[in-house]
């Protein structure tokens, strides 16, 4: 139609200045500039033609356009505060969604379900994102048990139905339903008892590797009985895990196996564990792994992080870190919290500092409290020290 040719945003489109009216903020942002509110009102009115031009396009015939329809959505709402927006049109990008889903191929089936995602983060947890969860759960779950569907499809898929799950899921049994189906495709990954490990394509590794980091994210909301039962089943087998021969999959395996002893400390502070000192040698041979068939950079990567694992497991530590975003800082402070971190940055990708500003649903997550006024003198404070730093 009369959209197709919008193109997608470009680095000027999401400048930080823009969160000041494309957000939840623009409601109370006052502005100094004189003339400065008509140029925003025409900024926002032609950045909505945009997105209205997107989700025209997501029914578009050719692929290409659907393609990039999708992936024009995905970047305004990973590095803009749409609440309204969205909410208003939430179930016509549904349809779109499930239709790119069941229809496109690898490719738009990917960018479908990163957008299912993104579409719940706006959302925020309620009534709203539940809709949209429900509608997509079952496609979501359809691909992933899927043998013949294609693999980076199923790869998205495993990423998105775990934090859409976070998100959106009202019932906790049936959280522990699609944790299931996450057990049925990494427990594929498990050394034999013998030691050796099963032939697996690094693409299939991805997909185990993408499910257990899902499935990982879903233990920080589980209830006490449901992880006591957890670890007597997987905690003792996890750690074939770490005989993988994909790195990705071998650090997976080392934070998860980090986060269930932490949750499992969190519960009983005597927490033992019967074949501790063997998963504490093993740990530390990947924090000082000299394997000369190893990838140099692949080694490095892994002895960083096991170093952490292995503290995690013998002495309860976590190395913390701060983030600062705007006039704020937050602390990582606990693998529950990387994990949760990572999880949404892997979607908003550099929009996290503003959604750590101004999506309610984020700053609740990480006990934020509501978001900060901020006016226009100080964001065009911040914009400066942020192209100021060394």
């Amino acid at each position: 139609g009369q959209h197709g040719n919008v193109q997608p945003f470009s680095d000027e489109d999401v400048s930080i200045e823009t969160l000041s009216h494309c957000s939840s903020f623009s409601d109370t942002t006052s502005v100094a500039d004189e003339g400065g509110e008509s140029s925003e009102d025409a900024a926002q009115e032609d950045f909505q033609y945009k997105l209205k031009g997107f989700i025209d396009s997501t029914v578009d015939k050719s692929a290409k356009t659907r393609q990039g329809a999708l992936d024009g959505l995905k970047t305004a709402m990973a590095t803009r505060i749409l609440y309204e927006f969205i909410s208003e049109r939430r179930m016509t990008i549904t349809d779109s969604i499930e239709r790119c889903l069941k229809k496109g191929k690898g490719e738009e089936q990917r960018a479908a379900a990163s957008l299912a995602c993104l579409l719940c983060i706006q959302l925020g947890s309620g009534i709203e994102s539940e809709e949209v969860f429900k509608t997509l759960k079952p496609i979501f779950k359809n691909i992933l048990a899927d043998g013949s569907a294609n693999i980076q499809a199923r790869q998205a898929v495993a990423t998105s139905l775990g934090l859409c799950t976070l998100v959106a899921e009202d019932d906790i049994l049936d959280v522990h339903a699609t944790m299931e189906c996450f057990e049925n495709l990494f427990t594929r990954s498990y050394a034999r008892v013998d030691g050796t490990c099963p032939l697996i394509s690094p693409q299939t590794s991805q997909l185990h590797t993408n499910a257990l980091l899902s499935w990982a994210l879903l233990l920080t909301i589980c209830t006490a009985n449901q992880l006591k039962d957890i670890l007597c089943k997987h905690l003792p087998k996890l750690p074939r895990l770490l005989e993988s021969e994909d790195v990705n999959m071998r650090i997976a395996a080392g934070e998860t196996i980090a986060l269930l002893f932490e949750l499992a400390r969190d519960m009983d502070s005597e927490f033992e564990f019967d074949d501790w000192e063997e998963l504490c040698d093993k740990l530390n041979a990947l924090a000082t792994d000299c394997n000369k068939h190893r990838a140099k950079t692949d080694k490095r990567k892994q002895r960083s992080v096991f170093r952490d694992v292995l503290k995690a497991v013998e002495e309860g530590d976590f190395q913390s870190e701060t983030i600062r975003f705007g006039t704020e800082r937050m602390t990582i402070d606990s693998w529950v919290r990387k994990r949760t971190y990572d999880a949404f940055r892997e979607f908003v990708g550099s929009g996290m500092n503003y959604h750590l500003q101004g999506n309610e649903f984020i700053r609740d997550v990480f006990e934020l409290g509501p978001p900060m006024l901020v006016d226009s003198a100080t964001m065009k404070a911040m914009k400066i020290s942020r192209f100021e730093r060394v």
